[in-house]
């Protein structure tokens, strides 16, 4: 079974900084592309930052300049950090990755989620 793990999600002034990690543990063959998603009260979670096994990144708009996804394959790890935060931040962010399974076979998966909260 493969689980992928958050951390470094806390509260935060405005203008400050975290770094968010996602890793992934278990058996499997490889962790291709990766999202880190947010979701904020009330509203609908969104796609934040992704970034392909190839280490192609896309951004949402909200966060270009500000945030930076990497990964670290060796250690089956997928960084978010995120800078110049602001209160509009605030939200539950969870990893979601495509895992290419032993048996060849990719699998959705998602994290428990890290909540960021930024304040004013």
């Amino acid at each position: 079974q493969v689980q992928l793990v958050e951390s470094g999600g806390g509260l935060v002034q405005a203008g400050g900084s975290l770094r968010l990690s996602c890793a992934a543990s278990g058996i499997f063959f490889r962790v291709n592309d990766v999202g880190w998603y947010r979701q904020a009260n009330g509203k609908q979670r969104e796609l934040v930052a992704a970034i392909t096994s190839g280490g192609s990144t896309n951004y949402v708009d909200s966060v270009k300049g500000r945030f930076t996804i990497s990964r670290d394959s060796a250690k089956n790890t997928v960084y978010l950090q995120m800078s110049s935060l602001k209160p509009e931040d605030t939200a539950v962010y969870y990893c979601n990755a495509d895992v290419l399974t032993v048996q060849k076979v990719t699998r959705n998966y998602w994290g428990q989620g890290t909540q960021v909260t930024v304040s004013s």
